[in-house]
């Protein structure tokens, strides 16, 4: 055994532990500028949704608002105008840096948005300052390209864990998202200690995080597991949906109002106007009690994942500030709560299912939902949350809510796509999808390897 402790094989563990030490560094300072950046956005998200709740009239000023927002980034924010997409950009092209104004621009434009009753989340916002604020070090430190877009990666998954107080999920997110199935593990030390530190910055200054019950569990029956199989294929459904809606709204926007601060204006009233019909203003902002009554066997309208799902969809595609996620938690509990009050089952049980499994599909991450829904609901309820997020993940097809997204392995065998093409060439159509008829490859003949050829 003594000839396998070779002299070359210290340089080997120096250079492993000298890669642990300095990316747990950096990885830290990702994650601590994120949770700090997180938790002054969720304290002043919560001042502006309080103060919205009791001053009803703001919803008014939101085509305003809409205004303001449009003004601002025409001016300073052209170049971060693509928001989490050009996170993505930058990852997959290191060469430019992430202009450090994308910061704070987004965290105004979210709580103006959040202030005067648009429906949008919150992760775009965490996880756009995370990115910008980590890649500070990047001159300073004279960091290589690969160096550079670890670091943006190590602010995504800081800004998304701190966000929603999620480390794994964090970790993982930050490695999943970048490209339709494929994972990089070269950042897999940055993104896990930036998921936890952000976590743990946010958690030490204060923030607390929603928590949802989820109830009696049904025993996992065939017939229950026929109904998970059908929530995951409507996740999928819901999550492409959505996907498709804000994208044709934001298409039709562009196309049939040329002046870019109008178009906001046209949808702050579009949602004061949807606010007036449904008659309720459960659909502005984050949509939290929304969520809360889906866990419950509360009343609730079962088509409040459609309305929240339009809401949303009209307040970013129209240009708002802000992120999905929050909005695609809400849309699946809601539906999986109508789900399980028409066959009869737990509402809590298949609200969760639905809360991580919508985003699973529009986001293309699914074994960061699968995560996800573990960190906030528990173990026990694992393999299903496994089996909706993989179908979601499957039947949303090859297209999402981050357009710059590249597709590392096509999600069908059948279905061949130029490796490094963007969800947005396959959205207009610059790279066609190729199907084909695959058959696995024959077992090799040993005799025939065997015999000499006649």
């Amino acid at each position: 055994m003594l000839h396998r402790f070779h002299p070359t094989h210290y340089k080997e563990y120096s250079a492993l532990l000298k890669t642990l030490g300095v990316w747990g560094l950096l990885g830290a300072w990702a994650g601590v500028t994120s949770g700090l950046a997180s938790a002054l956005f969720l304290h002043l998200l919560n001042w502006a949704t309080a103060f919205r709740e009791n001053h009803s009239w703001l919803l008014w000023l939101l085509p305003v608002a809409g205004i303001g927002i449009a003004l601002v980034y025409g001016g300073y924010g052209k170049s971060v105008d693509g928001g989490n997409n050009l996170l993505l950009e930058r990852v997959h092209n290191p060469a430019d840096m992430i202009p450090l104004r994308m910061a704070p621009l987004i965290l105004l434009a979210t709580v103006v948005t959040h202030l005067f009753g648009g429906s949008a989340g919150r992760e775009g916002t965490a996880v756009q300052m995370g990115g910008t604020l980590a890649t500070l070090l990047h001159k300073p430190l004279r960091l290589l390209k690969h160096d550079h877009r670890l670091l943006i990666m190590a602010g995504i998954s800081g800004g998304f864990g701190s966000v929603f107080g999620t480390p794994l999920a964090g970790t993982v997110f930050g490695l999943e998202v970048l490209t339709v199935g494929r994972i990089g593990y070269d950042g897999l030390i940055p993104c896990f200690v930036a998921a936890c530190a952000g976590d743990l910055t946010a958690r030490t200054l204060g923030i607390r995080h929603e928590l949802y019950g989820i109830g009696a569990i049904p025993s996992l029956t065939p017939r229950i597991w026929l109904l998970i199989l059908v929530m995951g294929m409507l996740c999928g459904l819901a999550s492409l949906v959505f996907g498709e809606l804000t994208h044709a709204i934001g298409r039709l926007r562009k196309d049939r109002v040329k002046q870019p601060w109008l178009r906001p204006f046209v949808g702050g009233c579009a949602v004061i106007g949807l606010t007036y019909l449904v008659g309720t203003r459960d659909y502005l902002g984050l949509s939290l009690p929304l969520i809360t009554r889906s866990f419950t066997t509360e009343h609730l309208f079962w088509g409040t994942f459609a309305l929240k799902m339009l809401f949303t969809a009209i307040t970013l595609g129209t240009g708002f500030k802000g992120g999905e996620v929050t909005p695609l938690f809400c849309i699946g509990a809601a539906l999986g709560s109508s789900f399980a009050g028409g066959v009869g089952e737990s509402h809590g049980f298949f609200a969760a299912l639905g809360f991580v499994a919508v985003f699973a599909g529009a986001a293309n991450t699914p074994l960061a939902c699968i995560l996800l829904g573990i960190e906030m609901f528990g173990a026990q309820i694992a393999v299903p949350l496994g089996a909706v997020c993989i179908v979601s993940y499957i039947l949303s097809g090859h297209r999402g809510i981050y357009s710059a997204q590249r597709v590392g392995t096509s999600k069908s065998h059948s279905i061949d796509i130029e490796e490094g093409a963007t969800l947005y060439e396959l959205h207009t159509g610059a790279i066609k999808l190729r199907y084909s008829r695959r058959t696995p490859d024959a077992a090799p003949d040993e005799n025939a390897a065997a015999s000499p050829e006649k």
